[in-house]
């Protein structure tokens, strides 16, 4: 059986291809596209699946959405009707999207040159929450577990709870929209003067230069239920039907989430550009404090309605690394798995894995522990693109290449390393990735003035060889996707200070031989030269999407101040 799964004209579109269960392929539509968070149809990721499963349209059993217009649909017109007065944007830009995602055969239908009558029967809705929840239960390694879906919002509801149990998800309940934690957090990045789509983690990564102090006020908006769920204060937020979610560019904007009450109680918002003061940075330590509290609040209540050790989350709240971090310790799961696009982008692999499994109740397939579901290229292809360029440079075996890349990282010198598949998610994980030594005090700096052009108080991640966790850090947990935060030991801290954040925490990535084999060898060289075992990774990119190409890599490596750039053999170096 071959499903092809999609997320469609929503932020991250996305393709996802499974052969029997078993992932063959997926990607997001922004990888080709270039432009950030593009919502549309995912043409090109559709391409590159079926390109990679070596099938066409026609051969294709399933083809899944990752939405269903019919979820929910009596609390939708009850919403409608109880709105039918006011100034309604956000119904009109919803119906708006309505018709798209109607159109979608006619989409699919010119991609393939199969008519809509021969495409209708391969499509099944699957609605926004159930595809996330199967996005982490069904590549998670548990035969039974609880599962939390949470973010904005989809399909009207915005935070589902739900137990997995081999190949079916009973959900237990949910949350309805407005009411959204996701929402929630993006009103305050608005506030704090970070005005794009997805910009929520630069309020993450500032909370730690700052102290909660605001703890009171925060905690005033939300309301923490008996049952484990949660409602707001809605004056704190502009008025539901005024929200706007606009796609019709395929950039994502929303508008201005915030009230006056907001105002009223915080003070004016931070503008763009604006100074960041103290105040703003104990503000964010506050929102993230509060979401954390709020998440613990759900799964604490969900593990004691289910009785159950192991907790599956996905959902663009499932991002918040910090969060994640503390999960396992501050409730009574033993074992968490997050997949590596919790994100909307996920949504394609979810739908596809919910039909499979649910609804056509197949056996499930293996565990899902490698990101590498990406574009790929020989050396040969890559030779070609260097000399078309007219670009010197050297094609080395492993063994000598290791080793010339760990020279220039201990020099210190910043590199550029594209190698195997691309990676499915947000987070660079090895395969498209800036890298440099992060015992180099003066990395953080350079990188972010130089390379990557971004705030200053956004930290780097550290890569680290798996069996070495403990050595360096106070929690030991698989960290496969760089979606937890731990802290650093305190002796290790100044051995590593590039990676190391103002509070002492790195958001790692456990890197496995297995899974990253050349990834792996790479660091491994590094510890023997350094003692080290970890280097420090960034995304391979400069405010645009990840490199998806070799031409990409170059162009970046060309622009920027990186002093080596390796793709697969191919060394070029300044």
């Amino acid at each position: 059986m071959i499903i092809l799964g999609l997320n469609a004209y929503h932020a991250d579109s996305s393709a996802a291809i499974f052969k029997d269960g078993a992932l063959i392929a997926a990607t997001e539509e922004e990888r080709f596209r270039r432009i950030k968070h593009w919502a549309g149809f995912p043409s090109e990721a559709i391409k590159f699946c079926l390109k990679e499963a070596g099938v066409t349209l026609k051969e294709v059993d399933y083809i899944c959405i990752g939405r269903d217009p019919k979820a929910k649909v009596w609390k939708k017109v009850l919403f409608v009707l109880k709105n039918i007065g006011r100034k309604n944007t956000l119904l009109s830009d919803r119906i708006k999207n309505s018709g798209k995602v109607a159109s979608i055969e006619t989409e699919l239908s010119a991609l393939s040159g199969l008519s809509e009558k021969e495409l209708k029967p391969k499509i099944v809705n699957v609605e926004h929450h159930r595809s996330h929840l199967a996005s982490a239960f069904f590549a998670s390694p548990f035969q039974e577990s609880a599962i939390l879906s949470i973010d904005g919002s989809g399909d009207f509801t915005t935070t589902m709870i739900a137990v997995g149990k081999g190949n079916q998800i009973e959900v237990l309940d949910s949350v309805d929209f407005p009411v959204s934690a996701g929402l929630f957090y993006t009103a305050f990045t608005q506030y704090l003067g970070f005005p794009h789509y997805g910009d929520e983690y630069k309020v993450m990564g500032l909370a730690p230069y700052g102290e909660p102090k605001y703890l009171d006020e925060v905690r005033k908006i939300l309301i923490l239920k008996p049952d484990g769920l949660f409602d707001w204060e809605s004056e704190y937020f502009a008025p539901t039907t005024e929200i706007k979610l606009d796609y019709s560019t395929h950039v994502p904007v929303i508008s201005t989430l915030y009230g006056q009450k907001m105002i009223d109680v915080f003070g004016p918002s931070r503008q763009p550009g604006d100074e960041l003061t103290q105040y703003h940075k104990d503000l964010a330590a506050s929102v993230q404090r509060v979401c954390e509290e709020l998440i613990l609040h759900i799964l604490n209540h969900l593990q004691k309605r289910t009785g159950l050790k192991n907790i599956c989350i996905a959902g663009g709240v499932a991002q918040n690394s910090v969060a994640n971090g503390k999960i396992v310790e501050k409730t009574n799961f033993e074992n968490l798995y997050l997949p590596s696009a919790g994100h909307d982008a996920g949504i394609s692999m979810g739908s596809a894995l919910y039909a499979y499994n649910h609804i056509f109740k197949s056996s499930r397939g293996s565990a899902v522990y490698s990101a590498y579901t990406g574009s790929r290229f020989s050396n040969e292809e890559i030779e070609d693109v260097l000399k078309k360029n007219n670009v010197k440079y050297q094609r080395l075996s492993d063994e000598v290449l290791f080793e010339k890349i760990v020279d220039k990282l201990i020099e210190p010198g910043v590199v550029g390393w594209f190698s195997g598949r691309a990676e499915f998610g947000p987070r660079a994980l090895g395969a498209r990735s800036i890298i440099a030594d992060p015992r180099n005090p003066k990395a953080k700096d350079l990188l972010n003035s130089k390379i990557k052009r971004r705030e200053s108080f956004r930290p780097f991640a550290p890569s680290i060889l798996k069996e070495y966790t403990a050595e360096f850090f106070e929690k030991v947990e698989d960290v496969p996707f760089m979606e937890k935060v731990f802290p650093i030991r305190k002796e290790k801290r100044e051995l590593i200070p590039a990676v190391t954040h103002v509070d002492g925490t790195g958001r790692l990535q456990t890197v496995a031989r297995e899974v990253s084999p050349r990834y792996y060898a790479l660091i491994d060289q590094f510890r023997q030269k350094t003692g080290v075992p970890i280097l420090l990774n960034t995304s391979f990119n400069e405010n645009e999407p990840i490199v998806n190409t070799p031409q990409e890599a170059l162009d970046c490596f060309l622009r920027t101040q990186m002093d080596m750039l390796v793709l697969e053999n191919c060394v070029v170096e300044r």
